[in-house]
């Protein structure tokens, strides 16, 4: 059976923003006025999101970021701190009771996790996925994914490494006194890849998002119709990046 969705390839964007488009997106498919909706974008500039129950004082080094230029924003979902920079990202927004919505948190993640490990495998990947939410390629991570269920909705999201630097995550973020940074630095390099590294070549942006589209639609079985995010949605990420998610009030609230 296939399922219609939309296709929004919105391009690089603040993390403000990102999140609050990402949010309008869900309150539209919630509200029927929308189908299902498949999003690729990415960051500009770089940015740290945190994962909804973290502490930003505890996990971002806010003088670093500021000094970088880097956005530092809250998610809705929750998880770890991820640092955005040379990635492709992606978010779903599917109602509950979709037949790609199923209730258990872990056969969702790994239904719509397929669509990532089918469009590594276009550009000649080997990719699996690892319980609860990641995917590996020989043994090492390529992509990371949270979800939140919302209004009747799921909302997934996740990332595609195309680049990693190790070094300057680290910069960014707060490493406990008690751990030493050089074997920190080490021991990621050692459990997370790239598209790059894996590939053996750099690999643009484009290249990377097509094979993702391709492998969504193949895994899922979707119909994507490509669109763009309607007027209101577009007013409505607006507000939610001034109002929320680039508050202190939201990004400080743990």
């Amino acid at each position: 059976m296939r399922h219609s969705f939309r296709l929004l390839e919105t391009g690089a964007d603040n993390a403000f923003y990102n999140m609050g488009l990402d949010e309008a997106i869900l309150e539209s498919v919630a509200s029927g006025q929308s189908l299902p909706t498949l999003r690729i974008y990415g960051w500009k500039p770089a940015a740290i999101s945190l994962g909804y129950f973290q502490g930003a004082l505890d996990e971002a080094d806010l003088e670093a970021c500021r000094l970088q230029c880097v956005d530092l924003v809250r998610r809705t979902t929750g998880g770890g701190a991820v640092f955005h920079a040379d990635e492709v990202t992606y978010s779903i927004v599917i109602p509950e009771g979709h037949p790609l919505a199923p209730e258990s948190i872990l056969e969702s993640y790994s239904l719509i996790c397929a669509g990532i490990v089918t469009g590594l495998g276009e550009i000649g990947v080997e990719a699996e996925f690892a319980p609860i939410n990641d995917i590996l390629s020989g043994g090492k991570k390529i992509s990371g994914n949270a979800q939140t269920r919302k209004q009747n909705c799921l909302l997934q999201h996740g990332t595609l490494l195309l680049k990693v630097d190790v070094e300057r995550m680290f910069s960014l973020l707060k490493v406990p006194k008690e751990k030493a940074l050089g074997k920190m630095i080490a021991d990621v390099k050692s459990r997370v890849s790239s598209l790059e590294t894996i590939l053996g070549r750099e690999i643009e942006y484009k290249e990377a998002a097509a094979a993702l589209v391709k492998g969504f639609a193949l895994a899922l079985d979707l119909d994507l119709i490509p669109d763009h995010p309607s007027k209101a949605e577009v007013v409505r990420a607006g507000e939610l990046a001034a109002k929320k998610f680039s508050t202190e009030a939201w990004t400080f609230r743990r």
